[in-house]
């Protein structure tokens, strides 16, 4: 399989510093490249469901924070590399026992109501989104952030004034940490770190996100919201890089079929679309300019249930290890993917930045192996054709992890008589049954927020927002919170990826390659951009 690679043209820096209507001849070009741009800067894409909210305190989901980059900018952007470059901050400083960071924000940024961004705005966002009222999914993420005072006021015994966030003046945010964090400058570009206007929120409560409410101070405003159907965003005027913004519109079509999808996309109605299960192959073929595959910094993987009222067989370390052993991740990756994803046996993505996969003893293993250590463990733990195994496993609702759960669930019945029901949920049922352990097994899939090892591991963390078995190991907390202020943390993660594969609270699958078709006239995707974190305002699209 050969998997192609583009790369982007050039970054926002370069583009056109003109309005709008300079494009509406198709006949401008491109300053750096010399391209035509086409005379319809409309970037249409697809994604599988609706994301439970678009409030940067709020987002949980990628496909939402994908939006939520477009409508809000934080203190710092990514470029196409995935490097830090300035958004709403022009810059940072340091204080020499690395506790103090301060941002100098531009002082030509504006709200869309063409009020100024100020550092009262990050301030109040961040507090918001720590205070426990708001009952944020990602508050925990504040609290890795190592902000002073974090951790009590998302408990609840500190008031949220007491964040140790200043706005020292309208330009310049004071961030006190409690510890030093090497990574803390690549957290705030994260969409819980987006400013939000106060007034706004204030005045109009939940319904502030609403097209006819919201104000935003990202390259992009909210025009069209259709809940399961349709999201559109505009440029925004009054956003302080307007002037070098080259596409004029983002649409986001909800499709849950992904051969549905596909054929729109071939029919023209769509700039982008996710590559259905199996369909890799042939589609780089067929399309070698449209169909691409990039390393992404996500996981997928299985969680066990491991709450008290969970069931008693999922209790035992040897069966969730027999589950995982049995599993065959080549033919995962290699028959049912076939899109340039890797086997997993950490959870760490292979490809995160100063990470070393450790040796994990099952990855060496033959799948014969393994599948003779998972039928002994499992005998061992009282289970076998007299006393068959039952499992419930639940995904939600997409073509691809219907193909994964399937495979599975027909490798433990082959290699360990287990009986396996499966269930499909639409997306915001599926997450709140995994947040309230309404699962045995359940499809889990983390994508970085930062290129860092920590963003994939702290979910093992047994306070972790994100830890949805509620797996607890107080070395594993230990070897966490050790590795925050370690110059090399490397031994610490190794540690805590062989704690999970002994105790195996997830069963890591594949690691994600970023596998979708793209138009050929749109240019600028950040495929070099490890967390695939891209801006619509970096976008162009070139006259056929």
């Amino acid at each position: 399989m050969t998997l192609k690679t583009k790369l982007m043209a050039t970054t926002a820096a370069f583009l056109i510093a003109a309005g709008g209507a300079v494009y509406a001849d198709g006949h401008a070009t491109h300053p750096e490249t010399g391209e035509a741009l086409a005379s319809d800067q409309t970037f249409t894409y697809r994604v599988g469901d609706e994301s439970p909210s678009y409030d940067p305190g709020l987002v949980e989901d990628v496909d939402g924070a994908d939006v939520v980059r477009d409508l809000f900018e934080g203190l710092m952007n990514q470029d196409a590399a995935g490097n830090l470059i300035p958004g709403v901050a022009t810059g940072y400083e340091v204080s020499e026992d690395n506790l103090t960071y301060t941002f100098t924000l531009r002082d030509n940024a504006k709200w869309s109501n063409g009020d100024p961004v100020t550092a009262g705005d990050f301030v109040y966002a961040w507090k918001r989104a720590a205070d426990p009222a708001l009952g944020s999914p990602y508050a925990w993420y504040i609290e890795l952030m190592s902000i002073e005072n974090a951790s009590a006021v998302i408990a609840g015994d500190m008031d949220p004034s007491e964040l140790a966030v200043t706005a020292v003046d309208d330009t310049t945010l004071e961030v006190r940490l409690a510890q030093p964090l090497p990574y803390f400058p690549q957290m705030v570009t994260h969409g819980t770190t987006f400013p939000v206007h106060q007034a706004t929120v204030e005045e109009h409560g939940s319904d502030w996100v609403l097209p006819e409410n919201m104000v935003s101070n990202g390259a992009y405003v909210l025009t069209e919201f259709v809940p399961q159907e349709r999201l559109v965003r505009e440029r925004n005027p009054m956003y302080w890089d307007n002037d070098n913004t080259i596409i004029e519109k983002v649409v986001k079509l909800v499709v849950s079929d992904e051969n549905v999808a596909l054929t729109r996309y071939l029919a023209g109605e769509m700039d982008r679309t996710i590559v259905p299960a199996g369909q890799f192959p042939s589609l780089s073929q067929q399309y070698p300019e449209q169909a691409v595959s990039v390393p992404r910094a996500c996981s997928y993987y299985y969680m066990f249930n491991l709450r008290d009222a969970a069931p008693d067989e999922l209790k035992n370390a040897d069966v969730r290890k027999a589950l995982s052993l049995a599993l065959d991740r080549d033919i995962i990756v290699e028959a049912v993917l076939a899109g340039g994803q890797k086997p997993a046996y950490t959870f760490t993505h292979w490809a995160t930045a100063g990470f070393e996969t450790p040796d994990i003893p099952m990855a060496s293993m033959t799948q014969a192996d393994r599948n003779a250590m998972a039928q002994e463990l499992l005998a061992g733990a009282g289970y076998g054709s007299d006393n068959p195994l039952s499992i419930d496993l639940v995904y939600n609702t997409n073509e691809s992890h219907k193909a994964v759960a399937i495979a599975v669930s027909q490798m433990w019945k082959q290699t360990l008589g287990v009986e396996t029901t499966l269930a499909n949920q639409e997306w915001q049922t599926f997450l709140e049954a995994r947040n309230n352990g309404d699962f045995d097994v359940a499809r889990g899939g983390w994508c970085a927020d930062y290129n860092e090892a920590s963003t994939f591991l702290d979910l093992m963390q047994s306070e972790s927002g994100y830890n949805d078995s509620k797996y607890v190991n107080a070395e594993v907390d230990a070897l966490l919170a050790e590795a925050k202020t370690s110059n090399n943390p490397q031994a610490n993660y190794d540690k805590v990826e062989e704690f999970i594969a002994k105790d195996t609270p997830i069963i890591p699958i594949y690691h994600y390659a970023s596998v979708y078709m793209y138009a050929e006239d749109l240019e600028g995707w950040p495929y070099e951009n490890f967390e695939q974190n891209w801006y619509s305002k970096d976008l162009y699209k070139i006259a056929e």
